[in-house]
């Protein structure tokens, strides 16, 4: 089972700072990550979302090089590459891996205008070693699936606060 966690961040800056080294902990076997998102709030209210993989352009490229390989088949491996890249780019566009978009989109509804956060999906961690290498790195814990006691920890590690807790499961 995973657990969800959402840190809200000044800016987009920090943000992708704070995510750059969750990853760091993932090369070190610390922490396995389903999923991270760094998510911004434009000064306009609108939220983007910054993707670990676009999907649009991975699905491009590998369609793109089965349309080539099914157009020489046929004779036509032009056709063939720009006939696989369309649907490969449709494709990647259409899957969602990892936390829900529209999920991250409404969560991200409470971040004030012009800040950032940050999603993470948690596979496993080493709660204690994980928890230590984040010592003081600022934010607020706005939502988490985390149990009662591993939140308090996080919390206390990061140096914010907690505004709300969901208990909703991350899949």
């Amino acid at each position: 089972m995973s657990d969800l966690v959402f840190i809200a961040f000044p800016d987009e800056q920090k943000a992708e700072e704070v995510r750059q080294k969750v990853l760091g902990l993932q090369r070190e076997y610390l922490i396995e990550l389903g999923d991270a998102v760094v998510v911004v709030k434009d000064a306009d209210g609108r939220i983007k979302l910054n993707q670990l993989v676009n999907s649009t352009a991975a699905g491009a490229v590998s369609g793109a090089l089965w349309g080539t390989l099914i157009g020489f088949i046929f004779l036509m491996p032009l056709v063939g590459t720009a006939i696989g890249a369309a649907s490969g780019a449709l494709g990647g566009k259409l899957t969602d891996i990892g936390i829900d978009d529209k999920f991250m989109k409404e969560a991200a509804g409470v971040l004030q205008p012009g800040t950032a956060g940050l999603f993470l999906l948690i596979r496993k961690m080493t709660t204690d070693k994980v928890l230590a290498d984040l010592k003081g790195i600022g934010g607020t814990v706005m939502r988490t699936s985390l149990d009662e006691k591993a939140e308090a920890a996080l919390r206390e590690a990061i140096g914010g606060h907690v505004v709300s807790s969901a208990k909703d499961t991350a899949s």
